[in-house]
């Protein structure tokens, strides 16, 4: 990756299997900035740094840029994006045209709302309430399916603003789909989308930086078992 003067502070502060934090990563890679990356340890005892970095959520991720915290995961690449836009960085994960950009915009505000923490709800229920949410889920993968039909990723033939939001779509859902031993995507119904979760999977700035598989199974059983007790 690029590297950043020595007058330019960038940290990402995170959690490993975060789909949020990702995203950020994803982003200052494709960029080529440099960065410090912080374990943040969200269950047993958050950090002084991040506390004051985000007082109003209390979450990861934050970006710091030169001392100053930038939050909400969707909003930061857009930060991202704006700012390193200099010569020896990539071009724009944003389209340049203002409805494509408001069309990406609208298609991550739905994926988050309704296959993230769709696909989420379905793992940790049971029995029919389970079957309703990941039908639910499904339903949403049809418009995805639709908005990707016809090219390699959602930006074209790069990876985009919205092949970033999405991207933990293309790993993490079939995760979710072991542990609460489901089935929402199906290749056979969405072979678009299916594609494209392998193009981005094995993408060069992608397939090095996912999250070890067996360790997510086990962390969302964990989870999935806590949440079920409550």
């Amino acid at each position: 990756m690029a590297k950043r003067s020595d007058e330019e502070e960038v940290k990402v502060l995170g959690f490993w299997v975060s789909p949020f934090v990702l995203r950020v990563q994803w982003a200052l890679k494709l960029k080529g900035v440099d960065y410090d990356y912080v374990e943040e340890d969200i269950w047993g005892g958050k950090s002084a740094l991040l506390l004051n970095s985000n007082p109003v959520y209390k979450k990861v991720p934050v970006l710091v840029h030169n001392g100053k915290p930038v939050v909400e995961s969707l909003l930061i690449l857009e930060y991202i994006d704006e700012t390193w836009t200099h010569p020896g960085h990539r071009d724009s994960i944003l389209p340049t045209d203002p409805y494509e950009r408001a069309m990406v915009r609208f298609w991550a505000k739905f994926a988050e709302e309704k296959v993230l923490y769709g696909g989420y709800r379905a793992m940790c229920l049971s029995g029919e309430e389970q079957l309703n949410a990941a039908n639910s889920v499904a339903e949403s993968l049809e418009f995805l399916e639709g908005a990707v039909r016809g090219k390699k990723f959602f930006g074209g033939e790069n990876i985009g603003y919205l092949d970033i939001a999405l991207g933990w779509l293309a790993y993490m859902l079939e995760v979710w789909e072991e542990v609460g031993s489901m089935k929402i995507m199906n290749a056979n119904k969405f072979p678009c989308l299916a594609t494209w979760m392998k193009s981005f999977v094995n993408h060069p700035f992608i397939k090095d930086s996912l999250p070890p598989r067996d360790k997510m199974v086990h962390y969302f059983e964990e989870r999935r078992k806590v949440l079920a007790s409550k």
